[in-house]
């Protein structure tokens, strides 16, 4: 479904973008167009990758006008662009809000005047019951991608929108992995507000596979969520004492807009949430905001009873978490 089309990916250099674009170029593509405000990224990311069928681009998602060049002739858009740091969000709601939410906005129009095929939003845990700033922008651009789909005029124009919802990714930049490591490395103290929270735990390697396998599903207007494991932090920092080498974990106060527990869909969002047996879930909008079929093959109601919480969900073994974090090549 990839081969011969042309990709545009919005904050194509932060850590999912240059691993999706690593991805994407062993596939059959025709372009991929790289959009973003980083020059020195893209500078680096030109000389890595070295292959003509990548297109570099200064720009904002704030600017439409730059969008309506940008996403010419394109089939395929990864949204990816935003702002993303909880607690400089809290700082700066303002600039969040023109990013992730006036933004996102951009994206959507410019795409349906481009008449771009599929627009896939890349969404966040943090989304769901939202506590920060982050949180509240993130939802916001989700349910515009679902909203999207309603006001589109299948006659005239072919875009589809629909979203993806998952937690930090394994080694991506922010994450608490690497900087745990770091710390352990620099001053061999982990800094951390409470050993009883849980994470959600994605690699970018499945990351990927969730992004195209949902790209295959997509009809329009879902929120797709992959089925997942989860870790405690004091599991997270025994793991690490192991592969990288001793240390002392010292307790600070619980950081502005952090969550306990990640959670990925709550109990509202539980009666409109099909999923499969070996698949992902996905929660359906309501009829009055999209017109997305409401039947997929071999999926059925969820028989979660409660949210899709870290806190609930299987715990990773200590010799999953060590596989993982070595197979990153984190250490």
């Amino acid at each position: 479904m990839l081969k011969g089309k042309k990709i545009l990916i919005t904050g194509g250099t932060g850590s999912l973008g240059q691993a999706l674009t690593e991805r994407l170029l062993k596939e059959n593509v025709d372009t991929i167009r790289i959009l973003s405000r980083n020059e020195s990224k893209q500078v680096e990311m030109e000389s890595k990758y070295d292959d003509n069928r990548l297109r570099f681009l200064i720009g904002d998602i704030r600017d439409k006008e730059r969008l309506q060049k940008a996403f010419e002739d394109i089939d395929i858009i990864f949204h990816a662009a935003a702002l993303k740091h909880v607690d400089v969000i809290e700082y700066n709601s303002f600039e969040a809000l023109k990013t992730n939410v006036i933004g996102s906005q951009n994206v959507i129009d410019v795409a349906i005047d481009q008449n771009v095929e599929t627009v896939v939003g890349i969404g966040t845990d943090k989304a769901v019951s939202p506590l920060n700033t982050y949180g509240a922008t993130k939802l916001l651009m989700e349910k515009f991608f679902v909203s999207a789909n309603h006001y589109v005029n299948p006659a005239h124009y072919r875009t589809k929108f629909f979203t993806l919802r998952y937690g930090n990714v394994v080694g991506s930049s922010g994450s608490v992995i690497p900087k745990f490591i770091d710390q352990i490395k620099r001053n061999k103290i982990i800094t951390m507000t409470d050993p009883s929270m849980t994470r959600f735990s994605i690699t970018m390697g499945d990351t990927f596979e969730f992004i195209i396998n949902s790209l295959k599903k997509g009809k329009g207007g879902e929120v797709f969520v992959p089925k997942l494991k989860s870790f405690r932090l004091d599991m997270l920092t025994e793991v690490l004492f192991d592969l990288v080498g001793e240390g002392k974990i010292k307790q600070i106060p619980v950081r502005l807009g952090e969550k306990f527990h990640e959670v990925l869909i709550n109990e509202d969002e539980l009666r409109h949430t099909m999923e499969s047996k070996d698949d992902f879930m996905i929660v359906i909008p309501h009829p009055k905001v999209s017109k997305l079929p409401t039947k997929f093959p071999g999926y059925k109601p969820t028989a979660l009873k409660e949210r899709y919480s870290s806190e609930l969900v299987p715990l990773l073994t200590k010799a999953e978490l060590k596989k993982i974090i070595k197979d990153t090549g984190l250490v």
